[in-house]
């Protein structure tokens, strides 16, 4: 297969293969930006709750693919950062929903930044062509992930924990 060939007509594999290494190295990046005070499985938590606002327990284990005393004990040490607030549900008084602090979205916020900075450093060598290339390629995945993640996980108000 031609490079012209391989351009115009990708293999679902070779692109995986491609991305899988880019990831990686976001890895090694986003670590070298990181004073995170909390782990890979904190941070997925505190993702999982900035977008899916006042979740249970259940419904954030599920999404996590965890069991609910894993994930409470995650959320315990999160709630002790001051990173995620338990609050009763309106609905139901013996149900408690999650949700981030104000501590947790700085946090996010920050981490973000740090992030983002890291990545600048990287894009700037890059060609501004390659650039919005990449931008182009990245919105469809974006797309298509987010697709991909948010399809099995139950809706918040249909089960307790």
């Amino acid at each position: 297969m031609t490079v012209t060939a391989f351009r115009h007509r990708p293999d679902p594999d070779q692109v995986a293969r491609v991305t899988a290494t880019a990831a990686e190295l976001l890895e090694v990046l986003w670590g070298r930006a990181s004073t995170a005070p909390a782990s890979a499985s904190q941070l997925r938590v505190l993702f999982v709750l900035e977008h899916q606002e006042g979740i249970n327990l259940r419904t954030l284990a599920d999404s996590l693919a965890s069991t609910p005393p894993s994930t409470s004990r995650l959320c315990d040490r999160l709630q002790a950062a001051g990173f995620v607030e338990r609050v009763v549900s309106p609905a139901d008084r013996r149900e408690l929903r999650l949700r981030l602090s104000g501590r947790g979205r700085a946090f996010l916020a920050d981490l973000r930044e740090r992030r983002e900075a890291e990545l600048r450093a990287v894009l700037a060598g890059m060609p501004a062509g390659k650039r919005v290339a990449l931008l182009e390629g990245l919105d469809a995945f974006c797309d298509a992930a987010a697709a991909r993640a948010h399809d099995g996980i139950p809706d918040s108000g249909s089960r307790t924990a």
